[in-house]
């Protein structure tokens, strides 16, 4: 990655360190091979960098927004996760404000990057059994109240979901099917009681109502039941069934698994792939423009394009029409709750008062984008974002192999005339590169407070070197060193 000292060091060239990666999982394979090194019109060498994992940010603050799993952050706003059918910075500022935009040409040769990446319950309740009373009439005129065939009725109300159960007796009988059969499962995100039972009763995985709700109130697992698909014993112990709906899907059928750092291409695949929608179809359909009405975070987006919005995480889709619109909307509401938790008027604050640049909240996409593909590490991730946002509040270009690589099919060519090349065009490219994790956006909202404008990330084997420094000839020495490192460790 970033490896020139100022914009008027068109000399300043990187090295590309021996790591490739895997366009949908984190892990990365290592090559043997010394890094190949890169030099410029004046013969200088270049430096390089990879990939990210996870991390905390106190720019998230508590919030009411569903769909993901609650931060342990104190800063993060607290969020009623759904999916479950239980309860149903000291500051500097800088000499001149400026933005994160920009075209301006530069010709300095420096920046490096090249990862891969491999890729939450519910709010409680208390079951509550309706009391009933008796008033007593005077002796001499007492009449006596008879209720014929009355119902018990078992009200467990649980919030998310109002978990209402009605047990009749007798008992609702389930599908007459043989017992010992395994059967296929779907219980959809948001169901309520009384269509969990049935569903069970349906598919005879259960008999009884009343001996599922007995299980339930042994195990305290009112507010821990899981959505999802799962394969059952037609028959089976009301016990074994409440243990493994707790315990959450035991099938990946109608689940769609995706990891951070894809971009919207490599979503089409995969859900291709998972799910059976054509690619081409998602592809035509994931179009800000389709979306923008519903979701107006989307104004923002450059090129009309969903980059960056098509947020990481499992899906289960049981129950849902599997529809690329459909996909996509469940995509688009999980950033919107995602990014709602997340303080973004305080980052942007910080932002410009240490570096003096004026922040949106799609900038703030667009440089945890790049960070994902550049950090390996918790530690690099905020070191990485640090270098970003030095260089772009001296005018300096980000020079990183990732956003050349997003259009050029992860091949780098540095004089590729692009407005992704950001070794030729300052400020950040017009889109985000990839659908960074909440790691990356926590770090691009909180950056460590450094001076660094250089670094380089060498992970070769049982080798490890992730080096960040002030000065080009800091970080020229450092990567010599490094290569020599591993020379001498390959010759053995």
């Amino acid at each position: 990655m970033p490896t020139s000292t100022s914009t008027e060091d068109a000399g300043a060239a990187r090295k590309k360190p021996a790591a490739t990666s895997n366009a949908h999982g984190k892990g990365q394979s290592k090559s043997k091979a010394v890094p190949r090194q890169r030099r410029d019109s004046a013969g200088r060498p270049t430096a390089s960098s990879t990939g990210a994992v996870a991390g905390t940010n106190p720019n998230r603050r508590r919030a009411g927004a569903t769909g993901s799993v609650p931060s342990t952050n104190p800063s993060r706003r607290k969020k009623g996760a759904t999916g479950s059918l239980s309860s149903t910075n000291p500051n500097r500022r800088r000499g001149t404000t400026g933005t994160l935009s920009g075209n301006t040409s530069a010709r300095q040769r420096t920046g490096h990057t090249n990862s891969g990446r491999a890729p939450k319950a519910a709010k409680g309740g208390t079951a509550q059994t309706p009391k009933h009373s008796a008033s007593k009439l005077p002796s001499s005129g007492r009449s006596a109240l008879l209720i014929g065939g009355v119902a018990l009725l078992l009200v467990a109300v649980l919030a998310g979901g109002l978990f209402v159960v009605r047990r009749l007796f007798p008992a609702p009988e389930g599908a007459q099917v043989e017992d010992g059969q395994t059967v296929t499962v779907a219980i959809a995100e948001g169901s309520d009681g009384v269509t969990i039972i049935q569903t069970l009763l349906d598919a005879g995985v259960i008999h009884s109502s009343k001996d599922f709700m007995r299980a339930v109130n042994e195990q305290n697992a009112d507010q821990s039941l899981r959505s999802g698909t799962y394969t059952f014993t037609t028959g089976s112990d009301p016990s074994d069934v409440v243990r493994q709906l707790v315990a959450g899907p035991n099938t990946s059928e109608a689940q769609l698994q995706v990891p951070e750092g894809l971009t919207v291409d490599q979503t089409s695949q995969l859900v291709e792939e998972t799910l059976g929608v054509p690619s081409a179809d998602f592809v035509q359909q994931a179009k800000a423009s389709n979306y923008v009405d519903d979701y107006p975070f989307l104004k923002e987006a450059g090129h009309d394009s969903l980059e960056g919005f098509l947020y990481p995480k499992t899906y289960n889709l049981a129950g849902m029409e599997k529809t690329a619109d459909a996909i996509i909307r469940m995509m688009l509401s999980q950033f919107e709750a995602e990014f709602a938790a997340l303080d973004t008027d305080a980052a942007r604050k910080g932002i410009l008062d240490r570096y003096g640049l004026n922040a949106t909240d799609y900038d703030l996409i667009k440089i945890a984008s790049i960070i994902e593909k550049e950090a390996l590490n918790e530690d690099d991730r905020t070191k990485v974002s640090s270098v970003f946002y030095n260089r772009l509040s001296i005018n300096m270009a980000l020079q990183s192999d990732a956003t050349i690589g997003y259009v050029n099919g992860g091949q780098v060519d540095t004089e590729a005339e692009s407005p992704y090349n950001t070794y030729l065009y300052k400020g950040l490219p017009p889109t985000p590169i990839c659908s960074p994790s909440e790691w990356a956006i926590e770090a691009a909202m909180n950056p460590s407070d450094t001076d660094y404008l250089f670094f380089f990330i060498i992970e070769d084997g049982d080798y490890s070197n992730h080096t960040f420094t002030k000065t080009f000839e800091e970080h020229d020495a450092a990567y010599a060193a490094a290569l020599a490192e591993l020379r001498a460790r390959n010759e053995d």
